[in-house]
């Protein structure tokens, strides 16, 4: 692991920890206000974590998972999550999944917060990619969906997306094989929402490329390969398969010259052409995001090979998950860490699996027979 990566977490600044996401994510998803937990494997002794209060009877059994895989963390925690702890702990800076108007409110960084809602608009994300020579996918940005008339349905290459400008874990994004597939998304949005018609990138393989700002620096976090069935993504991977970190560094730089904090990433696709790889980028999430969890937890362990899956389970309590035999050994660099375990509550839970790819093909194989 290179001296850059390690200090962007080896760090003495203290935070608080409010990885809350229910102000960011799509409405009706069973177990989003308990994703709180997952910042757990994030923190530092020295930090304080504010964790929903329905994971309190799970504390425990995730404390002594931790202390067997050797994993820090804080045990400061506030059982609530409201706002307004952001502000009210002096020399804590704050750790959030998402910095909004919400959480802007109560910290008061607003050069922060334009960055991130400039940016987390797909159509302004193409124009500052063109105006930064960043390679993008084709793509019409309009202001409202009314701008979609006839000539431009016309002259669309299919498949395509129809994609919502501002859009949350997928939702308001539309895959069109034709015309009639197109015009009827159009007709699933409301007058006036920003939209964007894309190209579809034919490729198999995705990569999601981290940065960190760490005081004045910009840090290359960590670059992981997306884990899809079919279209849906299922988990990411380390080391990835590629890490084509030029095609998105100018945008990174940019980013942290305009008050960008924490860390963020870019969705890179992998493309082969005639002449070569291309690696556009696919948008900006100016926040945490699904891979970074697992990828703090890999780091602070020293674990370079490793993926993460989020697995279904009938169980409701980590004291019931028997992982004797497969828990990480810190001396072997194998096993499994549990990283998302708030959302057991609800019959899910996140999983990295250490050790080289065969490891993980078996872990994951042993995991699923547990659960």
């Amino acid at each position: 692991m290179s001296v850059a990566i390690k200090h962007a977490y080896l760090q003495t600044q203290k935070y608080i920890l409010n990885h809350d996401i229910m102000n960011c994510t799509a409405d009706g998803v069973a177990g989003n206000h308990l994703y709180s937990g997952r910042a757990l494997g994030l923190s530092e002794p020295w930090d304080i974590i504010q964790i929903h209060p329905d994971l309190k009877p799970l504390w425990n059994d995730i404390k002594d998972h931790y202390q067997r895989v050797k994993l820090s963390h804080s045990e400061d925690v506030i059982w609530d999550l409201h706002l307004k702890q952001l502000g009210s702990h002096i020399n804590y800076h704050p750790s959030v999944f998402f910095f909004g108007p919400d959480e802007c409110k109560y910290w008061g960084d607003q050069q922060w917060l334009d960055t991130v809602e400039y940016i987390n608009s797909k159509n302004n994300f193409m124009e500052l990619a063109h105006k930064l020579g960043v390679d993008v996918p084709q793509t019409l940005c309009f202001d409202s969906v009314e701008e979609i008339d006839e000539s431009v349905i016309q002259g669309i290459v299919y498949p395509c997306y129809l994609k919502a400008a501002i859009s949350v874990a997928g939702v308001g994004i539309y895959r069109c094989e034709d015309q009639p597939e197109l015009i009827k998304a159009i007709g699933k949005f409301n007058a006036g929402v920003p939209v964007q018609i894309q190209e579809e990138i034919v490729t198999e393989t995705f990569l999601n490329m981290q940065y960190r700002i760490t005081g004045k620096d910009v840090v290359r976090l960590a670059a992981s390969e997306q884990i899809l069935d079919g279209f849906a993504h299922q988990g990411n991977r380390v080391p990835a398969s590629h890490e084509p970190w030029e095609s998105v560094d100018v945008m990174a730089h940019w980013l942290k010259d305009h008050g960008m904090k924490g860390i963020f990433a870019f969705d890179v696709a992998v493309v082969q052409t005639n002449r070569g790889l291309r690696f556009p980028a696919i948008e900006c999430n100016p926040r945490f995001n699904g891979a970074t969890y697992p990828t703090i937890v890999a780091q602070k362990l020293d674990i370079p090979e490793w993926s993460a899956l989020v697995l279904s389970t009938d169980y409701r309590s980590l004291s019931e998950i028997d992982l004797s035999g497969i828990e990480f050994d810190i001396k072997t660099g194998k096993g499994v860490v549990i990283f998302n375990w708030g959302t057991i509550l609800v019959g899910k839970i996140g999983f990295l699996l250490a050790g080289p790819t065969d490891d993980q093909k078996k872990l994951a194989v042993e995991l699923r027979a547990r659960l």
